[in-house]
């Protein structure tokens, strides 16, 4: 047997997104038939005992400390980018000059202008054959790339409503620490960015409609949290008030949308949903039928055909685990559901295969910028009062 090339992987962090990735590295090529075979070469992070530590048990040959020195090593072909969004700019541009394909996690970055650059560099480095992509996972789910291509087929006819939430509860207690996701100038942005620029690119996907103008507005309910412990100088322990520090960024956005194709938006973004873990929903309304996705329950589809006779109409449950259906060919028998971290896997085989085939993998860098600039009109919106504000190009 031929032996494969071999991809080699750097990855940046290694927390909550580092091992959604790499679980999928590790994964792809013993479900997918791939050209390349995968290679975690080294993961990179600050503290060189917990990097150690992670690399061992995420399946990493190596690790750094500072990732200009993973970007330098020979057996790195391409830059995984699970940091926080103020590094996401840096490093990528670094990698980018390197000549190292990037995988940047979402949203792209925690502004317009960095995420300009970047897409700018991206289409530079298309000339060398260097590739770049942002990963926005939910678009490789089976049930939700099958929405799409029932709309395209024209299945709901003309779209006319998209409703969009995606809601969680883990900011409810005001004792929750001012975690990095709560400061500007690491986050960009809270809800908004965190877990709206997910709906905002799925409803983008699904429908292949682009929003043009948005009217918001952004709210933080609890304006000020206690430091973590290491930051307050308190042990955790010690039963003594700490000291605090404000939050600079939403807890919940909301906005009305237009799309370029006539349809009409609504969209929730929050982490004040009590009782909400990771509530994610898509409503579409068309002229021919409607249709649903819920993570919740991420192998259905719940379809509304309006074409068919009224005595036996009604809303069809679909099981989305056939091997007909987008990527389940790899997977189990019909009936077997897929989870989360299956999505990552399809992210990491669909960008396996652009590279070793020479195509552009999706979504790109331009369509990370097209997001972060939906982004922006939500936030200009929400901050002047606007009643609509156009999305910029």
């Amino acid at each position: 047997m031929t032996q494969r090339q071999r991809l080699g992987v750097g990855m940046v962090g290694y927390a909550f997104m580092g091992a959604a990735h790499s679980h999928a590295w590790r994964s792809v090529n013993r479900f997918f038939d791939l050209p390349l075979e995968v290679d975690l070469a080294v993961v990179c992070g600050r503290d060189q005992e917990k990097v150690a530590t992670a690399a061992t048990k995420l399946g990493f040959r190596a690790y750094e400390t500072d990732w200009k020195a993973l970007i330098r090593r020979d057996d790195v072909d391409l830059v995984d980018i699970c940091s926080p969004g103020s590094s996401h700019a840096e490093i990528a541009l670094a990698a980018l000059a390197a000549g190292k394909h990037v995988l940047c996690e979402k949203p792209l970055a925690n502004s317009v202008d960095e995420a300009r650059a970047m897409a700018e560099a991206a289409r530079a480095a298309e000339a060398a054959g260097i590739r770049s992509a942002v990963g926005f996972n939910y678009r490789r789910l089976p049930a939700a790339t099958f929405a799409r291509d029932l709309v395209a087929a024209g299945r709901l006819g003309t779209l006319r409503h998209v409703r969009a939430v995606y809601l969680q509860d883990w900011l409810v207690d005001p004792e929750f620490p001012l975690a990095w996701r709560l400061r500007r100038e690491i986050a960009g942005s809270g809800a908004l960015g965190d877990i709206g620029a997910h709906i905002i690119d799925l409803t983008q996907f699904i429908t292949g409609q682009r929003i043009s103008s948005v009217c918001a507005l952004t709210e933080t309910f609890i304006r000020e949290r206690p430091l973590p412990a290491e930051e307050s100088g308190l042990s955790a322990t010690s039963g003594q008030p700490g000291a605090t520090g404000q939050v600079t960024v939403d807890d919940a956005a909301l906005f009305l949308a237009r799309l370029d194709g006539g349809a009409v938006a609504t969209y929730e973004a929050t982490r004040f949903a009590l009782g909400r873990k990771n509530g994610l929903r898509v409503e579409l309304n068309g002229s021919d039928g409607s249709l649903v996705f819920d993570l919740e329950r991420l192998n259905e589809l719940e379809f509304y055909d309006g074409r068919a006779d009224n005595d036996v109409s009604g809303f069809t449950r679909i099981l989305v685990t056939e091997p007909g259906h987008p990527y389940l060919h790899a997977w189990w028998p019909p009936g077997h559901g897929l989870g989360y971290e299956h999505s990552f896997t399809h992210q990491a085989a669909d960008l396996v295969t652009a590279l070793a085939t020479g195509t552009a993998p999706t979504p790109s860098f331009a369509d990370g910028l097209q997001v972060q600039l939906v982004l922006d009109a939500v936030a200009r919106s929400a901050a002047d009062g606007s009643a609509w504000t156009a999305v910029q190009t």
